[in-house]
């Protein structure tokens, strides 16, 4: 069984708290860049994968896709985007992300936010999204930077006044589960170095477009002074690839 957290009541009535679940995209401080990898999503098919409360699906329609498909194991997830969804060209399927099986050249764009983390196998991943999109078709997706799921911990290290001294690395290159505390004890995490996700798409087939490390935006940093130590450690990753064409493919 896939590990469901979000619907457990303890740690899903903590997440329905969180900033970027009450105000959306635009509380979430990676957006701004991962907002800007966009491509044009104008008459595309949308999947995003490990869609929450369906933000990037909405985001999409309003870009005026032509559908999206948002997938969550969680159905308490899933509850919170229907009812905040009223448009028929969105659709939500509960099913685990490992578990998709899409005809190929299902989709046009692939998006996931901060959930491929949760999966053990990255690899088994890009295959999949390879075979669901169509030449020429974008997968773009955020996880948190291998610099910040190394150690189980997550956290900096304080000296005896509590101050942030730095944040640790260790054991970076021991891929595999990290058992961690993110809202509740007990959260599954997997660890992968920066070349594991970038390898593994290119082995699938992509080409990378662009790989960033985002700081929150100049707005966030000045209403939110605390979040100035975000520039002495990368929280997330995002990567942005394309689906070679058949003819580069082959060449």
């Amino acid at each position: 069984m896939k590990q469901n957290k979000y619907d457990d009541p303890k740690f899903f009535s903590a997440y329905e708290q969180m900033p970027r679940s009450v105000k959306g995209l635009e509380a979430a401080g990676e957006w701004h860049v991962l907002q800007a990898l966009m491509p044009c999503l104008k008459n595309k098919r949308v999947l995003d994968l490990g869609c929450g409360f369906g933000w990037h699906c909405r985001y999409a329609r309003e870009e005026q896709a032509s559908s999206v498909v948002g997938v969550d194991l969680s159905e308490k997830m899933l509850q919170k985007a229907r009812g905040k969804t009223d448009d028929s060209l969105i659709s939500y399927m509960k099913m685990p992300i490992e578990d998709i099986d899409f005809p190929d050249a299902s989709f046009d764009v692939v998006i996931s936010s901060l959930a491929l983390h949760y999966i053990k196998s990255f690899a088994a991943i890009c295959q999949k999204v390879h075979a669901c999109l169509a030449p020429g078709g974008r997968f773009l997706f955020s996880v948190e930077h291998p610099i910040f799921t190394c150690l189980s911990t997550q956290d900096w290290f304080y000296d005896e006044k509590g101050n942030r001294l730095h944040w640790p690395v260790d054991d970076y290159q021991a891929e595999g589960v990290r058992e961690t505390t993110f809202l509740t004890e007990n959260v599954i995490k997997y660890h992968r170095t920066i070349s594991t996700y970038i390898n593994d798409l290119i082995e699938a087939g992509f080409t990378i477009k662009a790989v960033k490390e985002p700081l929150p935006s100049d707005e966030m940093l000045k209403a939110n002074p605390e979040m100035e130590d975000e520039a002495r450690r990368p929280m997330f990753l995002i990567i942005s690839a394309e689906k070679r064409e058949l003819f580069r493919q082959f060449s």
